[in-house]
């Protein structure tokens, strides 16, 4: 019979369908496995990238499943954003028509390459009842302080005309749609991370040698804690009289360096730099660079060259009372302290560079500086009663001066900033809040939610159709019942695609009452195998990782952590650059599956690389890999049906040995592949090898239990013809009885290297039942001809391995 794989596949996807093969038990005395992978936004197709992430998951998920564990896994799709907007506005169709659509057929495409998904657990962000408890975990995060409004200085993107996180601002541009970003103060909710800045920080240690180290080493860095001074810069009498403010507060991680500060900076947007603008003491020309200065992103300041203008004002030194410039500077951030830096050139290379390029004061304070080299380390100099001490010791001395005179504090800050997540468009969760002119910003009823979008909007792409509404946003204030207005922002994406982990996680019959139930959810989380790219490692990642704490002492979850194993897999290249539609190098998984089938897009996805390295497309592998689906048909439709035989290793010979070694090696690598490595292509390889060594076998009883073995392994991943083989074959015996068996890795014989003074002249064949003497003195007979007329001084064995004659 030939393979055909679109009659085997449809058969098998219709029986799973139709057994609910994939619905998780609601047994919880069982042992349970949650394997996850992010999910799609339902941009219209999927991708080879889709596929290996989902391949991957599904052969965790259907392995943990043959093992004797309840699963659960689920899928859904991230399906609020931005692109529904854009293709309204290309394709004239409304965002939740396009949205809904594109899950349909990827939907059909994903299930059509066998993935194990969970059905009933299918959920989109856009859905109204999900909306509803998002809503809820909204207000109830605004009464317990933990989102609040405030006017800021925001990322702006007039493509999208939307505001962005500083997450999602890449190089200066807009992650979604690449277009520049600029600054903008804007009035906006903000999810207030930074309370749980300390527990995110601490917790990663937790999370070492479970989640990637880079992945550890970016969200480290991102909440970026120090422990340091802050303390008052106050000006002096002719500055107070142009500033209008009389002093401004720093915060350095470096006090031991205070006598070193030869000049202060301010962040552009600083309120004494305001004022100077304000009140117009400053030239054309310096207005103008300040101006340019607000419109870069964070991130753009940065990464661009050091630059400033003097403001025509100087701070008193705290210690000395020394008069100090104070000068605006590009890489002064507003939002990180308190928007001002105290300057030390001698020891800072940022402040060195910047002191040269302005000709500024540069003051020695630290011994063995060899400038431009700022030195880190040493003892202090020109540091009055701290002379001679060492910096970590002046350090703590100094900072305990300032609290004793009580002219600064020891404080701890943070790099990460609070979360904005209002967004002025249409296709989003609208925020759960009403404007009252009477009572202020109010949060709806939660017997009011959800808060839906109105269907009857025109998608132009300018502004918030939101507010263009004539009616959406009349309403009643929940609190007086007078007039009021609803809010007109909508979520940040990532507030949806925050905590879906846990919906997942609750019993899908209990969706349309409840957030999170909290038995389902207490068994099932936190996550055991997490799957996606490394692009989401302080963007999602981190959120989620708040959202739980949150949601944890809100009392809707228990737990400290959402994902206990984090899986960060390559992206998928073809002629050395990401798949996309605009350099026009995609393949279509539905090309492969029509051609090949679904198992054979499976197979090389999992064989082409290990899961987190890059994969290189490769046309040739591809077709590699369907022949041995073909050849693993054919070679199993020559065997009869029937159980399995016990088989005495006595009685085989030397080539069938080799043969059940290699099977079994392949299940043994396959326990370790499945639960911790995950290295599928050296499975997959240990499997073609074992089908290799068989060659024309005509034992039959030992070729059938190679093939109950292989099927079993292989399974998880390409698991339609492994169905129909073990259905043909075996009847599905259970994978649970497969053992390894200790007397198949003891070897009759052994190959050895024979050296003399260390270079290898030849290799013995050796019974593996003989000792060390015969071992050695065998060596000596096949190297005979280098031993002639010389003395054997030192005779070294490395057992399984070599015989080394040391002569002379």
């Amino acid at each position: 019979m030939a393979y055909e794989a679109s009659v085997i596949e449809q058969k098998w996807q219709k029986i799973w369908q139709e057994s609910e093969a994939f619905e998780p038990k609601e047994d919880f005395t069982l042992p349970k496995k949650y394997i996850l992978s992010m999910f799609p936004y339902p941009s219209g197709r999927i991708h080879m990238g889709h596929v290996r992430n989902y391949a991957i998951g599904d052969a965790l998920a259907r392995y943990y499943r043959k093992m004797g564990f309840n699963v659960l896994h689920p899928i859904g799709f991230d399906s609020f954003g931005m692109p529904a907007e854009n293709a309204a506005i290309k394709h004239k169709i409304h965002p939740k028509t396009w949205t809904y659509e594109n899950i349909a057929y990827m939907k059909k495409e994903l299930f059509s390459l066998g993935f194990s998904f969970s059905k009933k657990r299918i959920l989109a962000t856009s859905d109204p009842i999900y909306t509803k408890f998002e809503q809820e975990f909204f207000i109830k995060m605004y009464e317990r302080g933990l989102i609040y409004t405030k006017e800021a200085r925001v990322n702006w993107c007039e493509n999208d005309q939307t505001v962005l996180a500083n997450e999602q601002v890449e190089d200066g541009k807009c992650w979604r749609c690449g277009h520049e970003v600029v600054q903008k103060v804007m009035p906006g909710y903000y999810v207030k991370i930074t309370a749980y800045a300390e527990e995110l920080l601490k917790e990663l240690e937790s999370l070492k040698g479970k989640w990637p180290t880079q992945v550890l080493t970016m969200q480290e860095n991102w909440i970026g804690r120090s422990e340091g001074l802050e303390f008052t810069f106050w000006l002096d009498e002719e500055s107070f009289k142009r500033a209008d403010e009389a002093s401004f507060e720093v915060f350095t991680t470096r006090a031991d360096t205070i006598y070193g500060v030869s000049y202060v900076a301010l962040a552009p947007e600083h309120k004494i730099v305001q004022n100077l603008l304000h009140k117009k003491f400053l030239d054309k020309k310096t207005m103008s660079q300040i101006q340019k200065m607000q419109n870069q992103s964070p991130k753009e300041r940065q990464s661009a060259e050091k630059e400033g203008c003097f403001l025509g004002i100087y701070a008193l030194h705290p210690l000395t009372k020394e008069k100090i410039p104070v000068w605006v500077a590009n890489f002064v951030l507003a939002d990180y302290g308190s928007g001002a830096v105290m300057a030390v050139p001698a020891h800072d290379e940022r402040d060195f560079d910047f002191a040269k390029k302005y000709n500024l004061n540069i003051k020695q304070v630290i011994e063995a500086t060899i400038l431009p080299h700022t030195q880190k380390e040493g003892k202090l100099l020109e540091s009055a009663e701290f002379n001679g001490l060492d910096c970590n010791e002046a350090r703590n001395k100094i900072v305990e001066f300032f609290e004793k005179e009580k002219l600064g504090k020891r404080i701890i800050n943070y790099k990460i900033r609070d979360w904005g997540v209002s967004r002025q468009r249409y296709w989003g969760a609208p925020v759960p809040m009403v404007r009252c002119e009477k009572c202020g910003i109010v949060p709806q009823k939660l017997e009011n939610l959800p808060v839906l979008l109105p269907d009857d909007v025109e998608i132009t792409g300018e502004g918030n159709p939101l507010d263009k509404h004539p009616t959406w946003k009349e309403c009643e204030c929940p609190k007086c019942g007078g007039k009021a207005q609803k809010e007109s922002d909508t979520l940040d994406t990532f507030f949806e695609s925050s905590w879906y982990y846990a919906r997942f996680a609750s019993d899908e019959k209990t969706w349309e009452d409840i957030s999170i139930e909290k038995k389902s959810a207490k068994y099932w989380l936190g996550v055991d195998e997490y799957i996606g790219g490394i692009e989401h490692a302080i963007l999602h990642l981190l959120y989620a990782r708040f959202f739980q704490k949150a949601l944890r002492d809100l009392g809707y979850v228990e737990g400290d952590e959402p994902f206990s194993r984090l899986l960060t897999q390559g992206m998928v290249l073809k002629d050395g650059a990401k798949m996309s539609k605009s350099k026009g190098n995609v393949v279509n998984p539905d090309d492969i599956i029509k051609k090949y089938g679904a198992d054979t897009a499976r197979l090389f996805i999992l064989f082409a690389a290990p899961p987190a390295k890059e994969l290189e497309w490769n046309d040739d592998a591809l077709e590699g890999a369907y022949r041995f689906i073909m050849r693993l048909y054919d070679r199993a439709l020559k065997l009869e049906s029937g159980t399995l035989e016990e088989i005495s290793q006595e009685t085989l010979n030397k080539e069938e040995k080799y043969a059940r070694l290699k099977v079994y090696e392949a299940l043994k690598k396959s326990q370790e592949v499945y639960t911790k490595s995950f290295a599928f292509n050296t499975l997959i390889a240990a499997c073609m090898e074992a089908l290799n060594a068989f060659g024309v076998c005509k034992n039959k009883a030992l070729e059938r239990e190679a093939f109950y073995i292989i099927l079993n392994i292989l399974e998880p991943i390409i698991p339609h013809i492994c169905f129909e083989l073990s259905e043909k074959l075996f009847h599905f015996e259970n994978f649970k009885k497969l053992e390894l068996k200790p007397e198949v890795f003891v070897k009759d014989s052994l190959n050895l290297g024979v050296s003399v003074n260390g270079k290898k002249r030849a290799e013995i064949e050796v019974n593996a039942s003989l000792s060390q003497d015969e071992i050695i003195w065998l060596a000596k007979e096949k190297v005979a001809k280098w031993l002639e007329g010389k003395s054997v001084i030192k005779e070294i064995y490395v057992p399984n391995s070599l015989v080394n004659l040391v002569v002379k």
